[in-house]
C-alpha cells in the first residue's frame, strides 16, 4: 500500500464514482476517499435515473464511456421514454431503479477497476504547495490522521460539507439521514481565497407498502417495449417491470400542512440556504400555488425486495407529526406507517464561476470541483461533472489539453458552460430549454456525437467502438437506400390513406415519403417488401432504424441548427488573454468590466453569455481581439 497517488477523489457519490473510474481507467493511480463503502453512489433522494434533459445527460455519459447508463440498465425495475408525443428532441429516457442494487453494482464496478483504490475515511483538510506563483494541490489529510499525497484532487463532497439536517424545530449535523457531516474542507478552501455559500435541498418521507391501499390508487406502468440507457450491447432492456402509482393531495391535506408553517425552518428563518425552485418542497408548493386544492404525487418503489416507497413531490421539513397527520388524510394512506420523516438539508457550495471549463479551479492548480459543491442538483448533473473532472484531471497531470465540450456538442457542455459562465443563484437543474441546440442534442444520437471522442481519449473499448461503427454504417446505408429507392403510387397509396396522408399522384422517392407525418419505417416494412428485404438482409437493428428515421424527418431543422452553431463558433475561436485588464477599456460598461474581471472568460463566445455583458460590449471586445 502507498500513501502517494496520481489523483484523489473526495466523495463516493455519483460525481465521485464517475470521476474515480474515469481517471483510473485512463491510467492514473486513483484513490477514492469515502465515509461509507456501503453507500457508493447512494440514491439519497428518489430511486430513479433520467427524466427530461437528465436522460439525455445519462446517454451522453454512456456515449463517452462513463458507467451510469450501464449500471442503471442492470438495476432498472421500470422504464419510460418521456415526451413520446412530442418531437424527438424532447424524448427523455427515465428509469426507476432498485436502489440497493444500484449502489451494489457501483461498488462492484469500483472494486474491480484497475488502478482504483478505496479508503474509508473522512477528508478533513486539503494540503497545498504555496511556493509557486499559482498554488497547487499537494494532498489530503483525513480524520484518522492519514496524509495522502497526490498531483490532483477532485472534490465531490455532495451535501456533506458542514451539512445540517432540519425536521421542524429539530436539527442535527449530517450529510444525509444516518451519515455524519464533513468538516474542515470548507475552511481549507477559504484560507486559499475561495468564495463559499449555502444551499438547501430536501427529501420526502419513506412509506411502508404494507400499510398502503394500492387497490384504490391509479397505477402508472412502464413502456410496453422498454428501451435502455446504454448504447453498449453489454446490457439489455428490463424484462419484468413494476408499476408506480399516482396519488393526490387535497384541501384537507393542505390545511394540516399550513398549520405547521410556523414551525417550518424554511419559513421561520432557520434555513438561510437557497432551495431548488424546480424541485420545491410541499410547503413551497402551497405558498407559491395557494389557489390549488390538489397536487399530484408519484408513489415510487425503492426496490424489488423492500417495502419502502418514495413519495415524489412531497419533500418536506415540517415537524414529523404534521407530515404524518397530513399523509394519513391522503386517499389510500389511511392506515399508513412511515419508515422515516422527510427533512431538509443545508450545506456548503462554491460558486462555480471560480472554475475553468475543465472544472479545475482558477485559484489552485490541480484542484477540481464536481457535483453539488458546484451548486447543481441531481444525480445526472453530478455524474456528468464527475466524468469530465476525472478525464481532465488525468489529462492535466499528463500535460494534455483538457476536453471541453461545446454547447452544440452535448448537454454536458451546456451544463458546464452555464455553471462556469453564468454561475448559480439557486441549485442548478438541467432542462431542454437551457440548450439552444436541442435538436442536435437528442438522446438517440448521443453516441454519434460523443463515442468517437470517448474512443479517442481511451474510455471506449475497441469492441464497443466496433459496435458503434457498425450501427453508424447501418444508419447511413438505410438513409441511402431511402434516397435511391423509388416508390410507385400504386404501391403506397392505400397505406398513405390508412395513416391519414394524401395519396401520391406519381411515384416518389422513399426518402420523401418518410418525411410525412405518421409515416414510419416500422409500418412501411409491412407494405413494401423491398424495404423489409433490405432491413432483414443487412440485419439493421431497431435502434439504427429509429436513428435513420429521425435524421430523415428532422433534416431541415438539423441543418438549420448546424448552420447557426457554425456561425457562433467564430466567437468561440477568438481568445482573450488570461490576464487582460478589462478596466483599461473605457468603452465597456462598468457592469461588463466588473463581470468580465470576475469571471475571466477565455473566449468572446463565453464573454457574450455572461449576464450583464451587452451586445455593444461584445462588439467592443471584437474590435479589440477579433478583427
Amino acid at each position: 500500500m502507498t500513501l502517494d497517488y496520481d489523483i484523489i477523489v473526495i466523495g463516493g457519490g455519483h460525481a465521485g464514482c464517475e470521476a474515480a473510474t474515469a481517471a483510473a481507467r485512463l491510467g492514473s493511480r486513483t484513490l477514492l476517499l469515502t465515509m461509507d463503502m456501503g453507500k457508493m453512489a447512494s440514491m439519497s433522494c428518489n430511486p430513479a435515473i433520467g427524466g427530461v434533459a437528465k436522460g439525455q445527460i445519462v446517454r451522453e455519459i454512456d456515449a463517452l464511456g462513463g458507467e451510469m447508463g450501464r449500471i442503471t440498465d442492470r438495476t432498472t425495475i421500470q422504464f419510460r421514454m418521456l415526451n413520446r408525443s412530442k418531437g424527438a428532441a424532447m424524448w427523455s429516457p427515465r428509469a426507476q431503479c432498485d436502489k440497493s442494487r444500484f449502489s451494489e453494482e457501483w461498488r462492484r464496478t469500483l472494486e474491480n477497476t484497475e488502478n482504483l483504490y478505496i479508503w474509508q475515511d473522512s477528508a478533513m483538510e486539503l494540503l497545498f504547495d504555496t511556493s509557486t506563483e499559482r498554488p497547487c494541490i499537494q494532498g489530503v489529510k483525513t480524520r484518522m490522521g492519514v496524509e495522502f499525497s497526490c498531483r490532483a484532487v477532485i472534490l465531490t463532497a455532495g451535501t456533506f460539507l458542514d451539512g445540517m439536517m432540519y425536521c421542524g424545530t429539530s436539527h442535527a449535523e449530517g450529510g444525509r439521514a444516518g451519515d455524519a457531516a464533513s468538516h474542515g474542507i470548507t475552511e481549507s478552501l477559504k484560507t486559499m481565497g475561495f468564495e463559499t455559500g449555502r444551499m438547501k435541498t430536501g427529501t420526502p418521507a419513506r412509506l411502508d407498502a404494507r400499510t398502503i391501499n394500492f387497490e384504490i390508487l391509479e397505477p402508472q406502468y412502464g413502456d410496453e417495449k422498454p428501451a435502455k440507457f446504454s448504447f453498449s450491447t453489454d446490457t439489455q432492456p428490463v424484462k419484468e417491470q413494476v408499476p408506480c402509482f399516482l396519488v393526490y393531495t387535497t384541501a384537507e391535506v393542505h390545511d394540516i400542512l399550513r398549520g405547521g408553517f410556523d414551525q417550518s425552518p424554511l419559513f421561520n428563518g432557520t434555513i438561510q440556504g437557497i432551495g431548488p425552485r424546480y424541485c420545491p418542497s410541499i410547503e413551497d408548493k402551497l405558498r407559491t400555488f395557494a389557489d390549488k386544492d390538489q397536487h399530484q404525487l408519484f408513489l415510487e418503489p425503492e426496490g424489488l425486495t423492500t417495502n419502502e416507497y418514495y413519495l415524489n413531490g412531497f419533500s418536506s421539513s415540517l415537524p414529523w407529526e404534521v407530515q404524518w397527520q397530513a399523509l394519513h388524510t391522503i386517499k389510500g394512506f389511511e392506515d399508513l406507517h412511515i419508515y422515516r420523516a422527510g427533512y431538509a438539508i443545508e450545506y456548503d457550495f462554491f460558486p462555480p464561476t471560480q472554475l475553468h471549463h475543465s472544472l479545475e479551479t482558477k485559484l489552485v492548480s490541480g484542484l477540481y470541483f464536481a457535483g453539488q459543491v458546484n451548486g447543481t442538483t441531481g444525480y445526472e448533473e453530478a455524474a456528468a461533472q464527475g466524468l469530465m473532472a476525472g478525464i481532465n484531471a488525468h489529462r492535466g497531470i499528463n500535460g494534455k489539453e483538457p476536453i471541453i465540450l461545446q454547447r452544440d456538442e452535448a448537454y454536458i457542455g451546456v451544463l458546464i458552460d452555464d455553471l462556469v459562465t453564468k454561475g448559480v443563484d439557486e441549485p442548478y437543474r438541467m432542462f431542454t430549454s437551457r440548450a439552444e441546440y436541442r435538436i442536435l442534442l437528442r438522446q438517440d444520437n448521443a453516441d454519434l456525437r460523443l463515442t468517437p471522442l470517448g474512443h479517442e481519449i481511451g474510455l471506449i473499448s475497441e469492441k464497443r467502438y466496433a459496435e458503434f461503427v457498425e450501427k453508424k454504417s447501418a444508419v447511413e446505408s438505410l438513409i441511402s437506400f431511402a434516397r435511391e429507392q423509388s416508390i410507385k403510387a400504386t404501391e403506397i397509396n392505400d397505406y398513405l390513406k390508412s395513416v391519414g396522408s394524401e395519396p401520391l399522384s406519381q411515384g416518389r422517392k422513399l426518402y420523401d415519403i418518410l418525411m410525412r407525418n405518421n409515416v414510419t419505417f416500422e409500418t412501411l416494412r409491412k407494405v413494401l417488401p423491398k424495404l423489409e428485404k433490405f432491413i432483414s438482409k443487412n440485419m439493421i437493428t431497431a435502434e439504427a432504424i429509429e436513428e435513420a428515421e429521425i435524421q430523415i424527418k428532422y433534416k431541415g431543422y438539423i441543418e438549420r441548427e448546424k448552420f447557426i452553431a457554425e456561425k457562433l463558433h467564430r466567437l468561440e475561436n477568438i481568445r482573450i488573454p488570461d490576464n487582460f485588464d478589462y478596466f483599461s477599456m473605457n468603452a465597456l460598461t462598468i457592469e461588463a468590466r466588473q463581470k468580465l474581471s470576475r469571471i475571466r472568460p477565455t473566449t468572446i463566445g463565453q464573454a457574450s453569455r455572461i449576464s450583464g455583458v451587452s451586445p455593444a460590449d461584445v462588439n467592443v471586445l471584437l474590435v479589440k481581439f477579433g478583427r
